[in-house]
């Protein structure tokens, strides 16, 4: 299996460079398992899609503001996002400057105190931050908002609004579940009004989500880590929708990876921990009955793991059909409904 059996033409003008004024408004491609018809709606009409007694799993991770810029002690300027926050006022980070900077030197921080280069850690440098409180505080208060690396724009004041989710609460992630953004208060009591439940994992989604796959067989390629939990309240909860002949219905990918790596021999348990958990086609998810998800880049291992769920060849050709029909790409863009391959 090649990289390049992932790959697919995007026009650039169907990057989605801004978010919709509403959230719901976006459009949503729905994608029956078998030879049904592909459906042309928007979020707002989710419900439609779902039945009283089904519970949609949320990702309640909070972006923080991880970017950060300053200056190396020989005046060249220095990128700093943050990928991981560690102990100690320490941080896992990527940098971009027009050197590698050294383990021992400093970088002196536009917005005040500095960062000291601790040394590698793969394709990341640590750093520890000599800043006014502890890290996350400061970046609450000098950070700026990690748009995505395809977004050419730098963000502006909605963005610290509308690249995070209404519901969410934990703070850690360095990318937004981008599939919860579609969901406003409006559609939120519209679901409850239909009967489906919510629960919530955590899954704080790191910088490497958007690092491409460097290997041309995909079976080599090493997941980078997400810290997750997925807790007792929400095992019970995909319990009783199962008892009750309830579906499960994942909002995002992110979810997924969760409730995969939370499941063992097909059970789902409690964990809370570290995932480099890979799923590409060949791998049977198990976890979920219907996933929401946005449209992905392409040899993306999130384009690989959709392709995983409802088949390659069926992905794919939504894939088209969204493309001629001029949907919104990526973060800010539109949403697909996906089912699984009609064989599972």
């Amino acid at each position: 299996m090649k990289k390049s059996d992932f790959n697919y033409e995007l026009p650039e003008a169907l990057i989605a460079q801004a978010p919709l004024p509403e959230r719901s408004a976006s459009r949503l491609l729905v994608v029956p398992p078998g030879e049904a018809a592909f459906v042309d709606r928007q979020v707002r009409d989710l419900p439609e899609w779902l039945a009283p007694g089904d519970l949609l799993v949320f990702n309640d991770t909070r972006v923080i503001p991880a970017r950060v810029f300053g200056n190396k002690g020989t005046g060249g300027r220095v990128e700093v996002l943050i990928e991981r926050l560690l102990p100690d006022n320490a941080a896992r980070v990527q940098i971009g400057a027009s050197k590698s900077p050294k383990p021992g030197s400093r970088i002196a921080l536009d917005a005040g105190g500095e960062a000291e280069v601790l040394g590698r850690d793969g394709e990341f440098y640590l750093l520890r931050f000599h800043v006014a409180g502890a890290l996350e505080s400061w970046l609450l208060k000098a950070g700026r908002l990690p748009l995505p690396p395809y977004i050419h724009r730098d963000p502006g004041a909605d963005d610290d609004e509308r690249y995070q989710t209404v519901f969410a609460r934990e703070l850690g992630a360095v990318a937004a579940p981008t599939a919860g953004l579609h969901f406003d208060d409006a559609l939120l009591q519209a679901l409850r009004e239909r009967g489906v439940e919510f629960g919530h994992v955590t899954l704080h989604v790191g910088a490497g989500t958007f690092q491409p796959v460097r290997v041309d067989d995909v079976r080599e390629h090493r997941m980078h880590s997400e810290w997750l939990n997925v807790g007792a309240a929400l095992v019970e909860q995909v319990r009783a929708t199962r008892a009750r002949g309830g579906r499960v219905v994942a909002v995002g990918t992110t979810v997924v990876r969760a409730l995969e790596s939370a499941s063992h021999e097909g059970e789902l348990r409690p964990f809370a921990g570290e995932t480099q958990i890979f799923i590409f086609p060949g791998y049977r998810i198990r976890s979920v009955d219907a996933l929401l998800t946005n449209f992905h880049l392409p040899e993306s291992t999130l384009l690989m793991l959709v392709s995983a769920f409802s088949g390659k060849e069926r992905v794919f050709a939504a894939y088209e059909h969204a493309v001629r029909g001029k949907y919104r790409f990526f973060s800010y863009g539109d949403a697909m409904l996906l089912f699984p391959e009609a064989s599972k």
